[in-house]
């Protein structure tokens, strides 16, 4: 599969410039459609954005959209972002930032580079959930918090030569779909982010966090409980300070 995705990724000379004018005008398109008001013409954009899919194989087209799938994720995250706010410089601002994750972000393939891609989606996938769907049911929170998470997990994990990736992206996909069920009964939003989304960024940062430092050989004991006894307090803090009588159920 990697193999196949490499024929078809431009490499140089006129092909590249082509490439590189595309990716370019994607975030100026996606503005515009959403500033006109044809938010699904700029999710259609971007989900278009993937036609090279076509140039392989069948067989292949599957593995193709999971390698691209948090670049998915935090496009259609971006444009939720955009038609959240009808202030033009805000729209723009959001413009910029899909901007810089196409052309340094994405671009990336290094263990923290992935780890960072990883993470962005995992963070602007749950935001985006929560902002579009947090009145809907607790069926529909769980299902998207559980695809986001599971995407943004294995991306992570693929980064490594990891043998139980399937197992421990399955585990943390079904732990945040466990949290999204109990603590979509009673959802609380700090301004715009929603408590699933604070509560799984701590965790999944800093469990995220620990194992690249301990896959980079740079974990020590001391900075393995520092980083617990963090995560512990953050949570602690945020429970107990949340005003559950301001609740949706």
């Amino acid at each position: 599969m990697k193999q196949a995705i490499k024929k078809i990724r431009p490499a140089g000379g006129y092909s590249h410039g082509l490439h590189l004018l595309l990716t370019i005008l994607l975030p100026i398109l996606v503005y515009s459609f959403v500033r006109i008001s044809l938010v699904p013409v700029a999710i259609a954009l971007i989900l278009l954005s993937k036609w090279r899919v076509l140039a392989v194989r069948p067989r292949h087209w599957m593995a193709y959209l999971r390698a691209n799938a948090v670049d998915i994720v935090v496009g259609i995250s971006i444009v939720v972002f955009m038609a959240g706010t009808g202030v033009m410089a805000g729209q723009l601002v959001w413009a910029a930032v899909y901007a810089v994750w196409l052309l340094l972000i994405k671009p990336l393939s290094s263990l923290l580079g992935i780890s960072i891609q990883a993470s962005v989606a995992q963070l602007f996938g749950l935001m985006a959930l929560y902002m579009t769907w947090g009145g809907s049911s607790t069926a529909v929170l769980v299902v998207g918090t559980w695809a986001v998470t599971y995407v943004s997990a294995r991306h992570f994990f693929s980064a490594f030569d990891e043998p139980y990736t399937r197992f421990l992206t399955d585990a943390w996909a079904f732990f945040a779909a466990s949290l999204a069920w109990v603590l979509g009964h009673w959802l609380l939003f700090y301004g715009v982010v929603a408590q699933p989304t604070l509560l799984l960024t701590i965790l999944g940062y800093g469990l995220g966090a620990m194992y690249y430092l301990e896959q980079s050989e740079r974990l020590g004991t001391l900075a393995r409980r520092q980083f617990i006894f963090i995560m512990i307090a953050i949570i602690v803090v945020v429970l107990v300070f949340s005003d559950w009588g301001n609740k949706v159920v």
